[in-house]
């Protein structure tokens, strides 16, 4: 086989360059309030390779909110406080090919939210971690959440969380149906304080590239050696991210990119290239599925020109 050289910054300035092109085809998130802020022509994306070496372009310094994206963490801690056999008593890994906010299966299919990556089943991993630590609990979340993404300041944005539990209704609702049928052990309003606070996590795509990095090695730091999450939760975040990660827009994103990836209505998208690196984009104008129009693009060329599918061969990189 001849070697294909490729050039990261090029790579990754030439998508970002076709991707902007199309941004104005979504629209920024309205349903939570202080989404409807977001300037629609943000787009920006890093690269985090395993030496370390990291690749910007566009808007990469600019903060957003984990929205969705944070169910990956929160599942990592509710798999380490509460352990795997009570959180998958309560919730299945299942795909459902149904928005991320849909409450139907709950009351049609069965009781417990079929994965941990639509709202319902969110919701339950945020109870598991306040059953088992109480008030507390966000604190210790913030500190994953920093170790992962390499960043000691990452905090809470007040204003988007006073927003997301002011017009919650809808997860609201899912909360106390599932508080009411035993699959959330504790008080529904304390599953959902700590699920708004988590969703208003802020990063940048820098942050969640190291975070995207230290899931594509398998949950250890390439730079200090450090074992983050045990091997055995990494396996099983990023297969639900594959099935489930990208709402129902899952089964596309797995056949264009290729790549474990998790997104939220904030604007961000995180991606893993196994063993290879980490990348995240964010763009706040979002498809009718809820995922960044912008981002989408920038992955699927830098899946095609770098070989990143899970079924692509090998490309060298320089």
């Amino acid at each position: 086989m001849s070697e294909k050289i490729i050039d990261l910054q090029k790579a990754l300035d030439d998508a970002l360059s076709l991707a902007r092109q199309h941004i104005d085809k979504g629209n920024v998130a309205t349903y939570i309030p202080e989404l409807a802020h977001g300037n629609p022509k943000h787009l920006g994306a890093c690269i985090m390779s395993t030496d370390g070496e990291r690749y910007y372009a566009g808007d990469s310094k600019q903060l957003f909110t984990m929205q969705s994206i944070s169910k990956t963490i929160t599942l990592i801690l509710a798999l380490k406080l509460a352990g795997e056999d009570e959180v998958f008593s309560r919730i299945g890994v299942e795909p459902t090919g149904d928005a991320f906010n849909s409450i139907v299966r709950l009351e049609t299919k069965t009781q417990f939210p079929l994965n941990p990556m639509i709202n319902a089943g969110a919701i339950v991993a945020a109870g598991c971690c306040f059953e088992q630590k109480g008030d507390r609990v966000y604190e210790e979340f913030l500190d994953l959440a920093r170790k992962l993404c390499g960043n000691k300041d990452i905090s809470m944005d007040e204003k988007v969380y006073i927003s997301e539990k002011t017009v919650g209704m809808r997860n609201r609702a899912m909360a106390y149906f599932l508080q009411g049928e035993g699959v959330l052990k504790c008080k529904a309003e304390d599953a959902l304080d700590l699920y708004f606070r988590m969703c208003s996590a802020l990063v940048n795509v820098c942050d969640l590239s190291h975070y995207a990095l230290i899931l594509a090695n398998n949950g250890k730091c390439p730079k200090t050696g450090e074992v983050l999450v045990e091997e055995s939760v990494v396996r099983i975040v990023k297969t639900l991210m594959v099935t489930c990660g990208m709402y129902d827009g899952s089964g596309e994103f797995a056949i264009k990119v290729g790549m474990p990836g998790k997104s939220g209505v904030g604007g961000g998208i995180l991606a893993t290239a196994e063993n290879k690196m980490g990348i995240a984009t964010f763009g706040p104008s979002l498809d009718r599925k809820g995922n960044s129009v912008g981002g989408l693009i920038i992955l699927e060329e830098l899946s095609k020109k770098l070989g990143l599918h899970l079924f692509s061969g090998n490309v060298f990189y320089r």
